[in-house]
């Protein structure tokens, strides 16, 4: 184990990387995360003691990079700006150039293996799907054998009450009508993705669309954890309208981005997983079994 080659995980301080470092030690693994000088010392100490092995560098510079890659057999990336950032980060630093570097950081240390995590491919045009689409290409223009995945919504974000769906007081918002069915994804199986596609000969060179067992609407969301949770909930509509104008009108580029998630919501995001679970063995979270876990540490919490 201590010859083996590690896996690089960027964004190990994230809920994706840290879930992502856990699989893979779980799973014997040699695993080594960038992370940054002004990274959480707490979320770098969980690191740690967890068994993963820590770099410093910063994604935005290259030149910080070439000792979080030397002997990496394999890369696992999911840095983003979108859900938490420090000064000087943004969709262009990060999500573009910052994540181009990784690629060509792995490409230059002749990284056999890189798994980059996307997004599911819109028909909206916004910085952060240009972002990812740029860094996808040059994936697949790169000398490494590469998977790229792409899930849909995750149920920890958009079930969450950061983006207005708020179980504990019973309150959630709805962009759209809140009728169009989405395949909501654990960020915990975005990461068995990720760890199982290091071997998987399915993965190879791929682009895998990923997302839950059972595609649900925004409103039969809602009842289920009606029913789960013995309350009825109050609900804000966000108009489409609203969220075009949102997107049209913002100066800032992670707003616009945001608005297009949500014009993405409101249109519905359903995948048939029939064929990625015959060739990934991967036992999914549900939306139901996602509002047990929720009631439980309510209840906990009590």
């Amino acid at each position: 184990m201590q010859n083996a080659k590690p896996v690089l995980v960027v964004g190990a301080t994230g809920f994706l990387g840290n879930e992502i470092c856990r699989q893979l030690i779980a799973s014997n693994k040699n695993v080594r995360a960038l992370v940054r000088s002004s990274s959480d010392p707490s979320k770098v100490k969980m690191l740690r003691e967890m068994g993963v092995e820590t770099v410093t560098g910063d994604i935005k510079v290259p030149s910080s990079l070439s000792d979080a890659f030397d002997g990496v057999a394999a890369v696992i990336s999911t840095a983003s700006s979108t859900l938490s950032r420090q000064d000087g980060d943004s969709i262009e630093s990060v999500d573009r150039l910052g994540q181009l570097n990784i690629v060509d950081a792995a490409s230059k240390a002749f990284v056999e293996k890189f798994v980059f995590i996307s997004f599911l491919e819109s028909a909206e045009s916004f910085p952060l799907q240009d972002a990812k689409r740029e860094v996808e290409q040059r994936l697949v223009d790169s000398n490494m054998n590469y998977t790229i995945l792409r899930p849909t919504f995750f149920m920890e974000v958009w079930l969450g009450p950061h983006l207005g769906f708020d179980p504990a007081n019973h309150k959630a918002t709805i962009y759209g009508h809140g009728v169009n069915k989405i395949s909501w994804i654990s960020i915990k199986d975005v990461a068995s993705f990720a760890v199982q596609s290091l071997g998987n000969p399915a993965a190879v060179n791929s682009v895998i669309d990923i997302g839950g067992p059972q595609a649900l609407s925004p409103l039969e969301v809602v009842k289920l954890f009606e029913k789960e949770t013995g309350q009825s909930f109050e609900l804000q509509y966000i108009p489409e309208e609203a969220l075009r104008t949102q997107k049209d009108v913002s100066p800032d580029p992670l707003q616009q981005s945001f608005s297009a998630l949500m014009l993405n919501y409101a249109a519905g995001a359903p995948i048939p997983m029939e064929r990625v679970l015959g060739q990934f063995p991967i036992e999914l979270t549900s939306v139901l079994d996602y509002s047990h876990q929720f009631q439980e540490h309510q209840e906990v919490q009590a």
